[in-house]
């Protein structure tokens, strides 16, 4: 694997050491910014990626990517963390697919299988083109919210039924 030099500037150098003195920063941003401290190649240091992760209590795959982008990208980038890929939202079945989803949960399963699972009622969702995919996780999110209650009673399968008293005395 290819090992990438940090060679700072006195301005550099000078700005970490200010970042690291004053504290007040992000402690993944201070622990870059002491990588690439110890990780400076001048002629009287020379530091091993061994010696700083011993110091620094970290990994070397962060080490090593630390070096990387700070020789690729520039300080900067090599100080602040990535943005993390946007997450998608709550993917929920709504309206009608719900609907199928329920009657099909409700329906009896293909000839010669077992009982519908939720990787089978996922897989049918995308056959029917409902959706272009659907995780195991959302299929079961959308069939709990459901409720299987009979009559009035509160959302469950059965009626709650009063515990009988097992020492026979009068209820007060």
């Amino acid at each position: 694997m290819e090992k990438y030099r940090v060679t700072l500037t006195t301005e550099e150098w000078v700005g970490l050491e200010r970042l690291i003195s004053t504290g007040r920063a992000a402690a993944r941003k201070l622990c870059h910014a002491r990588i690439l401290l110890w990780a400076n190649e001048t002629p009287a240091v020379c530091r091993s990626d061994e010696d700083i992760v011993a110091a620094l209590s970290t990994s070397r795959r962060t080490v090593e990517r630390v070096r990387r982008r700070f020789v690729t990208e520039g300080l900067e980038a090599a100080l602040h963390p990535r943005p993390q890929p946007a997450r998608p939202g709550t993917i929920t079945l709504k309206g009608d697919i719900e609907q199928r989803l329920l009657q099909l949960a409700c329906s009896d399963p293909p000839q010669g299988r077992c009982p519908w699972t939720l990787q089978r009622l996922a897989d049918e969702l995308v056959v029917w083109g409902l959706v272009d995919r659907v995780s195991v996780e959302t299929v079961r999110q959308a069939l709990k919210k459901t409720t299987s209650s009979p009559g009035l009673w509160p959302p469950g399968a059965s009626r709650p039924r009063p515990t009988p008293m097992s020492s026979g005395a009068w209820r007060t």
